[in-house]
């Protein structure tokens, strides 16, 4: 066990967090006085950590009748493109504009002073994440069905954003994406992990070797799946608000749908470390081929070569997930339970990667 294994989550000063031989993530006196001056509610601070998020941690903070959502990146070390805060907030904002649903920000905080990282601050919004349980609103089984179908109605009005010009166009580039994404992974494997895994730089080749041609820009949301999207409370099916936007940018809109898809749970699929939300096995909701019918019926897009993007997906997210399997092995997330399956985890998840596309 790692002599960091009881790193203090939540003090009090600044001097309680020097004190640590891990930095806390959120120190209370400091974070009130932000608020305050950034006149969000008033009153002490109580604080729930929510969310399902690996990386990123998301906190409820409620100061007397009123509820925020805070979110900020994990502890320090980090490369410096990861876990922005500030870029995740304007994007955000930005696609606000366009009628995404997003919850609201109300205030960005870039000052490393206050929590020793940038973060920011979302009004909070009531609705249903949907991960192990249905909502009973939502549990019928037209609303299954239902539930899934508005999850690729919000990706296709999400990729018929304009992004040719004004502010949204600067938010990445999108010409080579998809090989940026390749390269950029491949050396992310290489600084995240100490043991070999010859599937990744195996199937990392052929997805270079195999490039497709992208048909037209959008936004990329980067993780959109139904744990990624608030419902709300009430039948029919709506999506409240699309969540969790680090990794948003200019590219192909496939490789959304690639991991839509790729990670949605289907009777007789097998389960893997990011399968986060599993009741899509349960009767009522639609199966893959579905859901890609839906998306190609509404963009006119060409999805015969999706099972590309799906294996880029897979195997992103096993290098990804290795990241955070490395960074616990060095005492660096101590008492998480999630990074411990990802011996066997990421592997399984290279294994159905490559059955995409038949290397398996």
């Amino acid at each position: 066990m790692s002599p960091l294994a009881d790193a203090v989550e939540v003090v009090e000063t600044h001097a309680e967090a020097e004190s640590l031989p891990l930095a806390p993530l959120l120190v209370l006196e400091p974070l009130r006085r932000y608020f305050d001056a950034a006149s969000l509610g008033s009153g002490q601070l109580a604080w729930q950590r929510i969310g399902e998020g690996q990386a990123n941690l998301t906190y409820l903070i409620r100061r007397g009748d009123e509820s925020f959502v805070l979110r900020r990146g994990p502890r320090p070390p980090y490369p410096p493109s990861a876990h922005d805060m500030v870029r995740e907030a304007r994007i955000q904002r930005l696609v606000s504009q366009f009628g995404v649903p997003v919850p609201e920000i109300v205030s960005v905080c870039d000052d490393a002073s206050v929590l020793g990282v940038p973060f920011y601050v979302m009004r909070f919004l009531e609705g249903e994440v949907i991960t192990d349980d249905i909502p009973p609103a939502l549990d019928a089984p037209e609303e299954r069905r239902r539930t899934a179908l508005a999850a690729v109605d919000a990706l296709v009005d999400l990729h018929a954003i304009d992004v040719a010009a004004g502010e949204i166009s600067a938010i990445g580039r999108p010409e080579g994406y998809l090989e940026r994404q390749v390269r950029r992974f491949s050396a992310i494997w290489d600084q995240a992990t100490e043991r070999s895994v010859p599937e990744v730089q195996e199937l990392g080749g052929w997805l270079a070797a195999n490039l497709p041609e992208t048909q037209r820009h959008s936004v990329v949301h980067g993780d959109f799946r139904l744990g990624n999207l608030m419902f709300e409370r009430s039948a029919p099916a709506r999506v409240a608000a699309i969540l969790d936007w680090e990794m948003a940018t200019l590219g192909d809109p496939l490789a959304d749908l690639g991991y839509l898809t790729a990670t949605y749970a289907v009777p007789g699929s097998s389960a893997t470390p990011i399968e986060l939300t599993s009741v899509t096995r349960s009767p009522g909701y639609p199966t893959r081929d579905e859901l890609v019918a839906r998306y190609a019926e509404r963009t006119g897009l060409d999805v015969s070569g999706l099972a590309w993007y799906q294996a880029l997906a897979l195997w992103k997210a096993a290098i990804f997930c290795e990241a955070i399997y490395t960074r616990w092995r060095n005492g660096e997330r101590p008492g998480d339970t999630f990074a411990p399956t990802l011996e066997a985890g990421i592997p399984a998840m290279l294994a159905d990667a490559k059955q995409f596309v038949d290397l398996a």
